[in-house]
């Protein structure tokens, strides 16, 4: 969708009209493709209809910075930027265990400090775990289905690299690109604090009205419940998105990044939100929490 046709709501400082229609953005990745399917296809009814917006998520981020959506999947990460505007639903969102980003490598490197890492984007929760592991890294940020290739090549536009920073379905097919893994800093992470890890949220505009904010947290949590219920019906929008996913690789997406988190963030999802802003606040990487974090 050309970005001319969306449509952001009013400023923060005023309650927001309300559109006919509300702008959904969203990545093309299976996890949320299979989640937002019956909301984007009238299978379940929300308090507005909605309207599919398909970016990657670093361009949601950078979107999400400027106000451009009332509604959008984001990284945690770029939340911490964006949480005087926004607030996160409870559903929707991926969290878990076993399911963090990886460093993966061409050969034998062992300490990233003063190394040129490839990386997902500035405002992922990647490249800020990555930053918490190796404070002295260098990054080269790519749109993330160009890391593998740069990291299988050793350079990306003339830089030389050292590693890259995983995300999504790269994790299932790193070995095609010859590469081995570094680090899995989703493991990393549940070490340290006995959490799961956050790693994107789904946020509305704070100054939608909050019943509509609740109405909206709902009818994401039965749009997950509809694909549980009826699991072949998003099968070929699925499809459609998945770029060149084997459908083995794209059921093991959706098996892993979509769990019991993605119906309610929980007491363990919250705490595990809270510690990551307060871990990022630490390393002067964003700045203190600005109101709820969800949707009360």
């Amino acid at each position: 969708m050309s970005t001319d046709a969306l449509s952001p709501v009013s400023s923060p400082e005023s309650s927001a009209e309300l559109p006919a229609v509300l702008d959904l953005g969203y990545s093309f990745c299976p996890n949320d493709t299979f989640i937002f399917h019956a909301l984007h296809a009238g299978l379940v009814r929300g308090p507005l209809p909605v309207r599919e917006v398909l970016e990657d998520v670093q361009t949601l981020n950078e979107w999400a910075v400027a106000g451009r959506l009332p509604m959008t999947k984001i990284s945690y990460r770029a939340y911490f930027e964006v949480m005087d505007r926004y607030v996160a639903l409870r559903a929707g969102g991926a969290l878990g265990r076993g399911v963090g980003p990886l460093v993966v490598t061409r050969g034998d490197v062992q300490d990233l400090n003063g190394r040129t890492v490839a990386s997902p984007g500035a405002l992922t929760t990647a490249e800020l775990l990555l930053r918490l592991v190796f404070p002295g890294v260098n990054v080269i940020r790519m749109r993330y289905d160009e890391v593998m290739p740069a990291v299988q090549r050793g350079e990306f536009a003339g830089q030389p690299i050292d590693a890259g920073l995983i995300i999504h379905e790269s994790r299932f097919t790193f070995h095609e690109y010859g590469l081995t893994r570094l680090l899995d800093l989703g493991a990393w992470w549940e070490q340290e604090t006995g959490l799961p890890l956050p790693l994107g949220a789904i946020l509305v505009r704070r100054d939608l009205p909050q019943d509509v904010q609740r109405d909206l947290n709902a009818a994401v949590r039965a749009s997950l419940e509809y694909a549980y219920a009826h699991p072949d019906a998003a099968r070929a929008y699925i499809r459609e998105h998945a770029l060149e996913m084997s459908d083995e690789v794209m059921q093991a997406h959706i098996d892993l990044y979509v769990n019991p988190f993605s119906l309610d963030v929980g007491e363990d999802g919250e705490r595990a939100v809270r510690e990551l802003h307060r871990r990022a606040v630490e390393v002067g990487a964003t700045r203190p929490a600005v109101g709820p974090l969800f949707v009360e």
